[in-house]
């Protein structure tokens, strides 16, 4: 079975790269040998291209939710996904709205239940910068051992 490890985020802004952070770091760690790691800063449609083909995915991302303590980590899968902050449009799907439209166009996209989210509270996504701030910084070892104890469960 095919795994994809995939980090998501733009490491030019802030706390929207510790995802990158968090995949540069683990395309080293011996620990995720077996699935493919890449990186990207797309979502939506552009997403699909990423994951088609693969039977787990697992993405890491940073996420701001509505009371959420920076460099918090939640472990996430595509049915917690029920609401977001910014509006989807036909240019900018959700990750829920792509799946559904891969799958209907009859892609190959992993289920609902291959797919893991590991997301880091972020703080500042729009400060230029390409350092996380402390917080989320401080997160990224904890975000990594998140990531390979799922990946373990998934390669063994």
């Amino acid at each position: 079975m095919k795994t994809r490890l995939l980090g998501l985020g733009n490491p030019m802004l802030s706390d929207d790269g510790v995802a990158i952070h968090i995949v540069r770091a683990l395309a080293q760690d011996p620990r995720c040998a077996g699935a493919d790691v890449a990186e990207a800063s797309v979502g939506g449609l552009r997403l699909l291209d990423l994951i088609i083909g693969y039977d787990r995915v697992v993405l890491v991302d940073a996420i701001q939710t509505r009371g959420g303590q920076a460099g918090e980590i939640y472990r996430l899968r595509v049915a917690d996904l029920t609401e977001t902050l910014h509006s989807g449009s036909s240019h900018d799907l959700s990750l829920t709205g792509a799946l559904w439209l891969g799958r209907s166009l009859n892609m190959r996209l992993p289920p609902d239940d291959g797919i893991h989210i590991v997301a880091v509270e972020a703080a500042d996504v729009r400060t230029f910068a390409e350092a996380c701030t402390r917080p989320v910084a401080a997160a990224i070892p904890e975000a990594i051992e998140a990531v390979v104890e799922i990946l373990h469960l998934l390669l063994v």
